[in-house]
C-alpha cells in the first residue's frame, strides 16, 4: 500500500488543509493499492501563490540553465523507471513491458528533448526597429488524465518550466500515485522552491478551482471533451490562455491497393493500444467494400491474439480498463452496437473467459457500421474496433472526416503520394502513412472537438511563451 498524505508545494511536503482521501485501486485485483490527499480550493490557493512567488525569479533564469533541470529530471526518472513502469502498471493496467516504453520512456523522452531544444527557439530577434522577445507566459495549471499519466504530465511540465513557467500540477484521481514519485524526482535535483507543486484531488475541486484562479496565467487541460468545456468556460472569465487536448474518434483508411496482411493488423493495434484508452485510437477503420469480408477476417484473427490478462504476466497483451465505470461504459456502447444493427465479428459483452475478477473486457470488432451508429460517432475509450465500408476514395474521405473529432488517423496504400495526398484531406491534427511511426518531437493535438493547441516538440514549448516586441 503507497500512502501519501501531503502535497508538494513551495519546496516542501506540506499537510494538506482536510484529512480526506482518495483511494486507488488496482483495476486487475479491484484491491486499494494506495492512498493521495483530495485536495481543496484553499489548497490549490497556496499551490498558485507558491508559484507566482516562484516565477520572476525563475523566469529570469537563463533557458540552459533552466534546460539543464529538464535533463537531471529525465536522468533521474531514467534511474527509476522500473518502479515507475510497476506502478503504472498497477494504476492503469497497462501490460509491464508496454508500460517500461511508453509510461516511463516517452515522458523521459519529453524532458530530454524539451531540454534539446532550448537552442531552436529565437528568444531575441530584430524585426525593422523592434527587438521581438519571448517570455514565459506565467504561471501555469496542469490538468492531466489517467490513461497515459505520467507522458501526459511530462508533456505540461517539461515545456512549461523550460519555457520559465512555474507550474501547479494536478493529476487525475484515478492515476495520481506516479506524480509524486516526479515530485520527489524535483526536489532531489534541487527545483527551486515554488517552480513545480502538486496537488492531487478531484476535478471539481482542485481542477475547477485551478481553472478559474485570477492568478493562473495559463491552464493545459488533456481529458475528455465535456471537461474540456468546462475548462474554458472557467478560464474565460479571467481570459487566461487555454490548451485542451481532448476527445477522439479517429480513422484509418485502406485504400483498395495497400497490403490488407500490414495495414488491418496495424489499425486494430493502434484501437486496442493500453485496452484502448488512448485518446488518439484509431478505433475506424474505413475499408473497401469488396474487400470488406478479408478485412473482417484478419480484423478477428489479431483481436483475439490480444490475450487478456495480468499486466505483469507475460502472455498478456492487453490490460483490464482503468476502473468498474470505465468497464460498464465500454459494456454498454458493445450492446449498444448489437442494438444498432452493426455486425459482431469477434469479443462482446461478456468478460473474458476466466477474468470475472478485474476490470475487463473483450478485445471486440465490429463490422458493416454505419457512419450514424453510435459506435461510429462517440469515442467509446476501450478496446473497440468499427469497420466501415466505402464504395468510392471521396467517400471514404468524407467518412473519415464525419466525426465532431479531429485528433488523428492513418492512411494505407501501395502508392505513397497517393496516401500523403488522402491524408492531407482528412481533417485531423496528425496522421500516420503505411504505419509511420509516433514521433514524440512532432506536434500533438486535433482539430475541431478535439481541442486546441499543440504539445511536444518545438511548437510544444511555444505554446508556452509570450512575444513581446521592443520599439528601439
Amino acid at each position: 500500500m503507497e500512502i501519501r498524505d501531503k502535497f508538494y508545494i513551495d519546496g516542501a511536503w506540506v499537510v494538506p488543509v482536510r484529512t480526506d482521501t482518495i483511494e486507488i485501486l488496482d483495476p486487475t485485483t479491484e484491491e486499494i493499492i494506495g492512498r493521495v490527499p483530495s485536495g481543496t480550493a484553499e489548497d490549490a490557493d497556496r499551490a498558485i501563490q507558491a508559484a507566482r512567488g516562484a516565477f520572476d525569479q525563475w523566469a529570469r533564469t537563463s533557458p540552459s540553465e533552466r534546460a539543464k533541470y529538464a535533463s537531471q529530471t529525465a536522468e533521474a526518472l531514467g534511474g527509476r523507471m522500473t518502479e515507475i513502469s510497476n506502478l503504472i502498471a498497477r494504476e492503469v493496467g497497462t501490460p509491464v513491458n508496454v508500460s517500461t516504453i511508453i509510461q516511463v520512456g516517452l515522458p523521459i523522452i519529453t524532458f530530454s528533448s524539451m531540454a534539446e531544444l532550448v537552442g531552436q527557439i529565437p528568444w531575441e530577434e530584430t524585426v525593422g526597429n523592434s527587438m521581438v522577445v519571448r517570455e514565459p507566459v506565467g504561471v501555469v495549471g496542469a490538468i492531466t488524465p489517467w490513461n497515459y499519466p505520467l507522458h501526459q504530465i511530462a508533456a505540461k511540465v517539461a515545456p512549461a518550466l523550460v519555457a520559465g513557467c512555474t507550474v501547479v500540477l494536478k493529476p487525475s484521481e484515478v492515476a495520481p500515485l506516479n506524480a509524486f514519485v516526479l515530485a520527489e524526482v524535483m526536489h532531489e535535483i534541487g527545483l527551486p522552491p515554488g517552480v513545480f507543486n502538486l496537488v492531487s484531488g478531484t476535478g471539481a475541486e482542485v481542477g475547477e478551482a485551478i481553472a478559474r484562479h485570477r492568478a493562473v496565467d495559463m491552464v493545459s487541460f488533456t481529458g475528455s471533451t465535456r471537461a474540456g468545456r468546462r475548462v474554458a468556460e472557467l478560464a474565460a472569465a479571467t481570459v487566461k490562455r487555454v490548451t485542451l487536448e481532448l476527445g477522439g474518434k479517429s480513422a484509418t483508411v485502406i485504400l483498395p491497393d495497400a497490403d490488407f496482411s500490414r495495414a488491418v493488423p496495424a489499425g486494430v493495434t493502434m484501437c486496442f493500444l493500453n485496452s484502448g484508452q488512448t485518446c488518439n485510437a484509431l478505433t475506424r477503420m474505413i475499408v473497401p467494400r469488396a474487400r470488406l469480408a478479408e478485412a473482417e477476417g484478419i480484423a478477428a484473427l489479431t483481436a483475439e491474439s490480444y490475450t487478456p490478462g495480468n499486466p505483469f504476466d507475460d502472455t498478456t497483451r492487453i490490460g483490464p480498463l482503468v476502473s468498474a465505470a470505465q468497464r460498464e461504459r465500454v459494456r454498454v456502447y458493445i450492446q449498444k452496437g448489437i442494438d444498432e444493427g452493426a455486425k459482431l465479428v469477434t469479443g462482446g459483452v461478456d468478460p473474458p473467459e476466466g477474468l470475472e475478477r478485474g476490470f475487463f473486457v473483450r478485445p471486440t470488432v465490429f463490422s458493416e457500421v454505419r457512419r450514424d451508429m453510435t459506435i461510429a460517432q462517440e469515442e467509446i475509450f476501450g478496446p473497440v474496433l468499427s469497420i466501415l465500408p466505402y464504395d468510392t476514395e471521396d467517400e471514404a474521405i468524407e467518412i473519415a472526416n464525419d466525426s465532431i473529432y479531429g485528433l488523428a488517423g492513418a492512411v494505407w496504400s501501395a502508392d505513397a503520394a497517393r496516401a500523403t495526398g488522402i491524408a492531407r484531406r482528412i481533417r485531423t491534427g496528425q496522421v500516420d502513412i503505411n504505419g509511420g511511426s509516433f514521433n514524440p518531437l512532432a506536434p500533438f493535438g486535433g482539430f475541431k472537438q478535439s481541442g486546441h493547441g499543440r504539445e511536444l516538440g518545438r511548437l510544444g514549448l511555444e505554446e508556452y511563451l509570450e512575444t513581446k516586441s521592443l520599439q528601439l
